[in-house]
């Protein structure tokens, strides 16, 4: 996968070097690049805001910068929208004539949809992501029009709360997506059974020692039996998101069950 960043902050993203998102770019599971919207002014400030039309407070993002920014990404050999040869290709474009396959630009906004487990599953099997990161009141909205009729857009929230700017968000989302590419994480079981993926909060989890400051595992996890241990732990998230998240159980099918452990 492509990951192209575009901030005027591009030293924020020096985090991508560490952990497993740089073990991943190490080895060729994705490819990063940070773009530095300023690049795209050409003024001797290198100006990317302006007075909103229309008064308010703050200050919006020039649509001059991103133009710039983001034409060269597309233009860019391995950003190039996928091209149409086939019949079979065409069955791949959208009814706005976008295809498919080629990149996404999300644009971190608190006006967007809510991102999700199952949001990050479903860009983990994107090409490339091209992630917009504004700053101020935000990016003027010829940019997401422009740029709608050349690819993908979609602006997407990380909650309902107000951010300084794209950054934080796109980092989360990133680190949300990466982890579910294939190879990503050295057991692929443990993303299974993490909170979100059945719809639930995951359950409790203990290491060595079996007693540490008078609190001991529970002993049903010693037991060896592998039912019984999945039938505590499916009934461990059903409490607790009963208690931490009950607006997450109308979305959980009755018939979801624990299901019984593999010898490991």
């Amino acid at each position: 996968m492509r990951i192209d960043i575009v901030t005027i902050f591009p030293e924020f993203f020096g985090i991508l070097d560490v952990s497993l998102l740089g073990k991943a770019r190490v080895s060729g599971l994705i490819e990063t690049h940070v773009h530095d919207l300023r690049d795209g002014a050409h003024d001797k400030h290198r100006t990317v805001d302006d007075t909103p039309y229309g008064g308010g407070a703050g200050m919006v993002m020039k649509p001059e910068p991103w133009g710039v920014i983001l034409d060269a990404i597309l233009s860019d050999a391995g950003s190039a929208p996928i091209a149409i040869s086939s019949a079979t290709e065409a069955d791949s474009i959208a009814a706005d004539g976008i295809p498919a396959g080629g990149p996404l630009l999300i644009v971190p906004s608190p006006a967007g949809e809510q991102f999700t487990q199952a949001m990050a599953r479903e860009l983990a099997h994107e090409q490339q992501l091209i992630f917009a990161c504004g700053r101020y009141e935000g990016i003027d909205q010829r940019v997401v029009d422009h740029y709608s009729s050349r690819m993908r857009v979609r602006l997407v929230s990380l909650g309902d709360y107000v951010l300084n700017g794209g950054e934080v968000a796109t980092l989360a989302m990133i680190e949300a997506v990466g982890r579910l590419i294939p190879g990503m994480v050295g057991n692929p079981e443990s993303l299974v059974e993490e909170s979100h993926e059945n719809g639930l909060l995951e359950y409790p989890s203990y290491t060595k020692p079996p007693t540490w400051r008078d609190l001991d595992v529970p002993p049903v996890l010693l037991s060896g039996n592998h039912g019984a241990i999945s039938t505590w732990r499916h009934e461990q998230q059903v409490e607790r998101t009963t208690r931490v998240r009950p607006d997450l159980l109308p979305n959980v099918s009755p018939d979801t069950e624990a299901e019984p452990d593999a010898d490991r």
